[in-house]
């Protein structure tokens, strides 16, 4: 077989085991998707979490999560929004900070964000002992 038949019989295989993947995967979302969605109620959805009981909702927890969303994205977006103008349009390309600014974003982009935040708290609540709040939450 020449070089080009080779490949694409390659390519070929490639391309099923790749639909088997992901065939695999939207049956297992789907089998979760049918199972989980009957039992979702509005209920569920607003109540606080019951300590001792069965029936208890996540509420406070889905809000919590929505709050510390939004707080992050109001301090980070425009700090990022920013710094990505100032890099593009007014940074001069060979300068040495440019180059450590360019690289430092580039390393954080590269690491998982659990990482970070498991970063920001062991600087934050352990190693300057600022304790836990709701406040502190988009820092880490």
């Amino acid at each position: 077989m020449n070089a080009k038949t080779v490949d694409k019989i390659a390519t070929a295989v490639l391309y099923a085991i790749a639909g088997i993947v992901i065939l695999i995967l939207a049956a297992l979302l789907g089998y979760i998707l049918i199972q989980g969605v009957p039992h979702l109620s509005w209920h569920f959805l607003t109540a606080p979490a019951s300590a001792f009981t069965a029936g208890g909702g996540i509420g406070i927890q889905l809000f919590n999560s929505l709050y510390l969303l939004l707080i992050t994205m109001l301090l980070s977006f425009p700090i990022a929004l920013g710094a990505g103008i100032y890099l593009n349009e007014y940074a001069n390309p060979k300068s040495k900070i440019t180059g450590i600014v360019r690289m430092t974003i580039e390393i954080l982009s590269s690491l998982p964000s659990v990482v970070v935040g498991l970063f920001g708290f062991l600087l934050f609540v352990v190693q300057f002992k600022l304790g836990f709040s709701i406040c502190q939450e988009p820092l880490h």
